[in-house]
């Protein structure tokens, strides 16, 4: 059987890490849909703390799709200016958020189809909110997963899609975004971009690079 594709290392995979991860909430702080919806498209390139940090204050100054879509939008420039990239956000949110009032009621909508119908929503923007905010599972490929799925061994391929696909196929739909989360944790706790700290990794004996051994001798040398 192929490595990838065998099920008890997928399912010794997710037992291991959330044994070390126990709390896999996603770190964007929202109260519905609509809240994770803004914060997600407003969390690209920029940390979860960051974006944080500004809806504090954004969720209290706007509480409906309409609010946003009707918003001066040089107003909502400044309100979300530091999250980097503000203009073009401010942009893809007021402009997603007439759609919602256009065509949903104002309401977000609950499968994928649609919600990648909206302006600036893709299919990892639609399974965060699916996974998180509606409990309907979905694979989220960030930039976390796509390094640490390919680094484990679970997929080689490089486009998101194809990544997400990928892991559809082997992971139980029921863990799509567990896992998901999972990864995320992992990724920016050990499986790190520059150097992953395989000498500390759980996973290390299940992970195509760590379990090469020489990784984490590296590691250790240079401690």
């Amino acid at each position: 059987m192929d490595k990838k594709a065998d099920p008890k290392r997928v399912k010794d995979i997710i037992k291991i890490l959330t044994k070390v991860i126990p709390d896999t909430t996603i770190a964007l702080k929202f109260s519905c849909p609509l809240e994770l919806l803004i914060a997600t498209i407003l969390s690209a390139q920029c940390t979860d703390v960051r974006v944080n940090e500004v809806t504090a204050t954004l969720f209290k100054k706007y509480r409906s799709a309409n609010d946003y879509a009707q918003a001066d939008l040089s107003v909502l420039e400044q309100d979300i200016r530091p999250t980097g990239f503000y203009r073009n956000k401010a942009k893809s949110i007021q402009k997603c958020c007439q759609e919602l009032v256009g065509r949903f009621g104002g309401e977000v909508p609950k499968t994928l189809e649609e919600m990648v119908t909206l302006p600036g929503v893709g299919r990892k923007t639609a399974n965060v909110i699916l996974g998180n905010a509606f409990g309907i599972p979905g694979i989220v490929v960030d930039t976390h997963v796509h390094r640490v799925s390919q680094r484990i061994g679970l997929t080689k391929k490089d486009d998101p899609v194809k990544i997400e696909f990928d892991l559809m196929e082997i992971v139980p739909k029921e863990e799509w975004t567990h896992l998901s989360n999972l990864l995320i944790w992992h990724g920016r706790r050990t499986c790190v971009a520059r150097k992953p700290l395989c000498h500390f990794c759980v996973i290390r004996k299940l992970c195509d690079y760590g379990s090469k051994g020489s990784h984490a001798l590296k590691g250790l040398a240079s401690r």
